[in-house]
Order: C-alpha cells, then structure tokens, then sequence
C-alpha cells in the first residue's frame, strides 16, 4: 500500500471515529441513563460487520448507521436500546450476522427492533407484490410492538434522503416517491413534524430541482424584509412578555418549500401571490403543568390586545389534542403592511412533542398511565388492518394512507365520548371506529333527533347515535362511504368472506359493460381476459371486477372499429398502473429499455417513443418521469401526479428518469383566466393569442358574472415555455387579474 493510500485510510478511520464520538457526546450531554457500554459495544461490532464496504458515494458504509444513530440521539431524543439498534439496523440484512447473534450480544429487546428494521424477500402479496409494499407491512408489524421500530426507519430514510445526490436519478425519483407516498405521512400521524418537513422538502428537490430553486431562492432573497416584519409585529409582545415575568423564546419562520409549492398547484397562484408564508412560534417554560393551560392563552391575550385577529383561524389544540398528540395554541393575526401572521403559542414540553411526536411521547411516559390514548387508538387500528391483510400490495398501502394524512373532525356518542375522525368520515366510519360488530349492522345514524344515511359525512361537533339492525349486512357499495381505514379494511374483510355476493355483483359489472359497448362475452374472448391476467376460471374474474382491481377503459372501446374489437379486446382490462396501449402495428418484440440511463424523450418525431397518460397529461419542460410497462413502452406522467405518487412507491424497478429533447406543437392544455369584465375583453384575448402570439386556439369558454369574467382557454403549445409566456401576456391585458396553466 502506498502512503498516500495509507493517509487516506488513516483520514477516513479518524472521520468514522469522529462521527462516533459525536453521537457518544450527544447521548452523554442528554438526560438518559448513561449506558455507554453497550453503546461502545453495539458500535465496535457494527463496524467489525461492515468493514470494507463503501455505499455508492464512496463512504465507508459504517458512516450510514452511525449517521442514523446521531439523528435518533440528537433529533429524537431516543435512549441506548434505539442508538444500538441504529447502530445495528442494516447487520442482519446486509452481513452473515444473524438476529441470534445480536440476541446473543444485546438482548432480546434490540435484538427484536433490529429484526423489525430488516428488510425482507417475498410475501403475503405473492409475486406481484411490492416489495416496498411488503417492506411496510412488515414494519407496521413490528411497530404495533415496539414504536421505536418507525422511529429508527424514520431516521434511517431521513439520511438516505440527505445523501440521495449520489443515487441514480431512477433510484431518486423510487426514493422520493416512496417517501412522499408513504414515510412523508407516516411522520406525519407520528408528530414528527419536523421530520416531515425535512423529507418533504428533500423529496420535492429531487422530484422538481427548477421548482424547488426558485422558492428558495425567493425565501432567501425575501427574508431581510420578511424578518423586519415579523419583528415589528412582535416587539410589543415581547414588551408584555418581560413585564408578565414569562421565560420564552420567539422565533420567526416561514413554511416549508414543499407547503409554498403546494400551495401555489392547489391555488393556481404565483411565488408572488403567495401571503400566508409568515409565522411566528412562541415556546416558554413552564414547571406547572396545572398552569400550562393559563399560560397559552395569557400569552395569546398579548398577541390580541394590540392587534385584528383572523375570527375563523383560531385553533385550539389544547382542549382537544389532534389525534398523534399535538398540543398548541394557534392564532392568526394582521401584521404590518397588511400581512396575515400566523401564532403557535407552545410551552416546552407541547414544543418537544410538537417536533418529535411519538418520540416524544417516549420521553415522557411515566408509567402504564399516560395521555397517549388518541395514538394507542390509532396503534390498535393499525393492529386491525393487519390482521385481516389486503390481498392488493397498493390497497394495502391506500388503507394504511387514510389513516396518515388527514385533517380531523371531533365527534360525540350519545353518552358523551369524543370520537376523533378523519374530515370527510361518514356514519358508517364512526360506526365502525366505535366497534366492528356496530359498523356491520348500522342501517342509519341520528343527529340532532333527525335519521341521516351511512354515507352522511360528519362535522365537528356532531353527537351522532348510530342506529342498527340485525339483518344487516355491508354491501360492497358500501366501500364508496368508507373514509377510514379501519372502516373500509373491515368491509372488504366482510366483503372477502361473502364470495358469493362478490362474484354476483362482478358478474352483474361486466355483463353491464359488455352489454353496453356492444361485444358479445364469447368463450374465446373470456379465455382471453383470462390468460391475461392468469386467472382459473371466471369466479375469479369476477371477484377482481368487484374489488376494482381490474379497469375497464371505455375510451379505448370507441377507439376500436368493429373487425378489431375481439382481436384487441385481450388488451382492454389492465391493471391499475399501467396506461392506455396504442394498437401494434408491428408484431416484432421491442427492444429491453436500460433503465440506469436517461432515458431522451424525442416529442417532434412522427411517432414518438413514450406514451402520455391522460390523467395528468405532461408536455416538454414538465418534469416527468418514465413508466416502463409490460411491453417495454415507456409511458410518461408529472412527477408530481397522483398516479406517479403510487408508481414510485410500488413499481419503483419499473421506473426510469427522462430528458426531453426537442419541442412539438402536438400538446393542448387549458389555460384559467380571471379578471374584471369589460366591453372588448373577448376580442383582446383573441388578439394576444392569434395576432401577438401565433398560438392556436383549440377551444374557449368564457362568462361572466356581474363584473368578473371566467374563461377556460384551450390551445396548442409545444412547451411549458410557450406557457408562461401565454400566461405573462394575458396578464398584460388591462382587466385580466389571474391567468394559470390548469390541465
């Protein structure tokens, strides 16, 4: 070996003890019984396991779980068992190490979490499945047991997030996506609130790197002027503060690059139009819990005295806690220069549990008798899904969701209990958050002495008595009034056992469908769908019809003239992922894409090689991401499309990163335009677009309503470019107030 390489070892052996030790200094420095033993122990053996490995940046691997350790220590809170299991997460899996040989060194207990942070092969779900899918099944399993299992992941993918910029863009976007799709919302119901953000923002950079830079770089260039503001707001606060003896801290902030983005798809408005970014968090110390309460609405008195309040953004989680434990009070006040400013007022504790969630819930246990209910009830659910599993890797995933992100509603039995839901929950999902047996056999609910259906959504607020019947049985229409998860797994678990009323009402769909587009079921063409999907016999076809895991797509049916219909009918049904297939023309077999290259996307040919998914319609300068089906055609959807959500986080080996290159004038979007009606605006519209722009107008619908016109504008451009310099131009016409790409 020579020096320079010996150097380099001996740099990286100082770099990996160096990061040891700061995670040691930071368990030392915490309140945590000091077990550095077993901490020296758990991190001497992880290093013997992966000695000589490197991660794809190049690093020593060991440098990942130490990393994982620092953030369960130093952004969690967590104790000795979670830094060991940090230490040990990826042993298992990726060495010749077995779970009894961490028993063995560590104990059952770490053993056990370690076991839980494995990663698996094969499944429930058979080879279909996700293994990403199966992966978190599995870890839901071992959280249901031990909750420091999803803390430790939780910091375990936060730190493949931050080093993600030496994966593969492929490989980024499966990451990304899986992260948005499921850990994001996972952070979410645990309170890790800040955890949350971090992924999200780290996912939102990965999946959209223009976007993301330029919010960035407008909270960057803002923040002076921004500061200033908020500190004008404050300083009388602060004054009151001091004379009222309160030890306290407050700090300005701005929302996360993802929540703006967000914001501004959901509104259709610009980086400009955005007003809602400033906040303001006051956190203060208290040694009585008794006045924690007084105190929060003492200091939220401070805030009104001296300025207008928003009469319909009060929140008040201190009452009535969310359902992952958040405890605050929120208000939303004017500030200078017209500014909405919103205020969390927190004491210490509510803050610690605020940012760390679960985590900080383990901090404070005190015994068997905690205020931990609302996420036990939550726990228990999870508990419920599990033990009657989807036989779908994405219904899995989609029940597990509805639990995840969600506003929430407060709701009341007749004797008075408080039943926490999430917005959108109808009777029937009370019904069965109450109890399975209530859920089966409620006909009705009542309100205010008056009958309301199942599917009638709740408020907050409402006592609801749930009426029942013995006779009663859960339809499969019952799955569209199902906004929980427990509701709509139960269901489905009924569901599952009546095969009898599933084949019948499967049988009743495609013999509708069939009927209505006109093709006889012959036996060859049910031989057909069958093969296709590899199913026995038409009980089974049925079955699948009835649980919507099979689509029948009646555009396509139009598309077809009537020498084509049985010839192509084989691919018609598909699964819920891939997208609509164009007719082959030739019969010869494609060519195998590489999916660890960029894959080029070439618009202006006569016949382009990537497919369009209708349900997001992308064009050239969207960032987009390449599916590649089962017939080696790369389909294309936005990054941040519904779809592309689930196909990130489900058939992530399938996906490839793209590169357009080219422009066409093939695309049509619709353009929303708003503004003040007047004599001649129809006619200047038209101008800007045909005479100005040379755009072609594919269709226009435009009214108004007293003083303010809507119109729906469709044209054909061959750019997002082209788009905005559509939208910049509208806005230069005098009347016209907002103008936004839609579709």
């Amino acid at each position: 070996m020579t020096q320079d390489k010996q150097m380099s070892h001996q740099e990286e052996e100082h770099m990996i003890e160096s990061a040891y030790q700061e995670v040691l200094q930071a368990y030392i420095n915490s309140n945590h019984r000091k077990k550095v033993e077993i901490i020296e122990r758990a991190y001497r053996f992880a290093r013997e396991a992966h000695k000589g490995v490197r991660r794809r940046s190049g690093e020593p691997y060991i440098l990942h779980p130490i990393s994982v350790a620092k953030i369960v220590i130093s952004e969690m809170g967590l104790g000795s068992t979670s830094i060991c299991a940090a230490l040990l997460h990826d042993v298992v899996e990726d060495t010749e190490y077995t779970k009894e040989d961490i028993e063995a060194g560590f104990g059952k207990k770490i053993a056990d979490i370690v076991e839980g942070l494995t990663k698996i092969s094969g499944g429930i779900f058979g080879d279909k499945a996700s293994v990403q899918a199966e992966n978190f099944r599995k870890l839901l399993l071992s959280m249901s047991t031990d909750v420091r299992v999803v803390l430790i992941k939780m910091a375990d993918r936060l730190h493949n997030m931050r080093t993600l910029g030496s994966m593969r863009p492929e490989k980024q976007y499966k990451i990304a996506g899986e992260t948005l799709y499921v850990y994001a919302p996972l952070a979410h119901r645990l309170g890790l609130f800040k955890l949350k953000n971090e992924l999200e923002d780290l996912a939102f950079k990965y999946e959209h790197p223009q976007r993301y830079k330029e919010i960035m770089e407008y909270v960057d260039q803002s923040q002076q002027h921004r500061d200033k503001i908020v500190e004008e707001f404050v300083a009388p606060v602060r004054r009151k503060l001091d004379e009222a003896g309160f030890t306290y801290e407050i700090a300005a902030r701005v929302k996360s690059a993802y929540s703006i983005y967000n914001k501004m798809e959901k509104k259709h408005v610009s980086l400009d139009e955005i007003y809602d970014i400033y906040a303001v968090r006051v956190v203060f110390e208290n040694e009585d819990d008794a006045l924690e309460k007084i105190r929060c609405w003492q200091i939220y008195t401070f805030f009104t005295d001296g300025h207008r309040t928003h009469p319909d953004r009060l929140r008040d989680w201190l009452s009535t806690p969310k359902a992952n434990g958040y405890r605050a009070l929120h208000l939303t006040a004017m500030g200078p220069e017209g500014k909405w400013i919103e205020v969390q007022i927190r004491s210490r504790k509510m803050h610690e549990i605020a940012e760390l969630g679960y985590a900080a819930h383990w901090k404070y246990k005190t015994g068997d008798h905690d205020d931990d209910s609302e996420l036990d009830n939550w726990m228990n659910t999870i508990k419920d899904i599990l033990a009657n599993p989807e036989p779908s890797a994405i219904d899995f995933l989609d029940t597990i969701k509805l639990n995840l992100y969600a506003s929430e509603i407060y709701v009341f039995t007749p004797k008075g209990d408080l039943q926490t839901l999430p917005k959108g929950a109808t009777v029937l999902d009370l019904a069965f958050a109450i109890h399975t047996q209530l859920g089966t056999h409620c006909i009705a609910g009542k309100i205010n002495h008056r009958l309301v259906p199942l599917s009638y959504e709740l408020s907050s607020g409402d006592q609801v008595e749930i009426i029942t019947s013995e006779t009663q049985t859960p339809q499969v229409e019952w799955l569209q009034y199902c906004h929980t998860a427990k509701a709509q797994s139960s269901v489905r678990s009924i569901l599952r056992k009546d095969r009898r009323t599933l084949i019948a009402h499967g049988s009743r769909l495609f013999a509708d469908f069939m009927a209505k587009e006109g093709i006889t079921p012959t036996n060859e063409i049910i031989s057909k769908i069958l093969g296709r999907f590899h199913l026995q016999n038409r009980d089974e076809l049925y079955e699948m019809l009835a649980r919507d895991e099979i689509l029948l797509p009646v555009d396509e049916l139009h598309k077809m003239n009537e020498e084509s219909k049985q010839s192509l009918f084989s691919k018609l049904l598909r699964n819920p992922f891939s997208t609509k297939k164009k007719e082959e023309t030739d019969s010869e077999p494609r060519q195998k894409i590489n999916r660890k290259e960029v894959y080029v996307l070439y618009p202006h040919d006569k016949s382009p090689n990537y497919r369009i998914d209708s349900c997001c319609s992308p064009i050239p300068g969207d960032d987009v991401l390449g599916f590649v089906d089962d017939e080696e055609r790369v389909v294309l959807h936005r990054a941040d499309c519904v779809a592309a959500t689930r196909l990130k986080s489900t058939y992530g080996h399938r996906l490839v990163a793209t590169r357009w290159e080219g422009l066409s004038d093939r695309f049509v979007v619709t353009i929303s335009i708003d503004g003040i009606d007047r004599m001649g605006m129809l006619e200047d519209l038209t101008k800007v677009l045909t005479r100005e722009l040379s755009i072609n107008i594919r269709g226009l619908n435009i009214s108004a309503h007293h003083d303010v016109f809507h119109c729906d504008l469709t044209v054909q451009v061959d750019s997002t470019a082209t788009v905005d310099l559509i939208c910049a131009s509208l806005k230069r016409i005098d009347g016209v107030k907002f103008a936004k790409r839609i579709s």
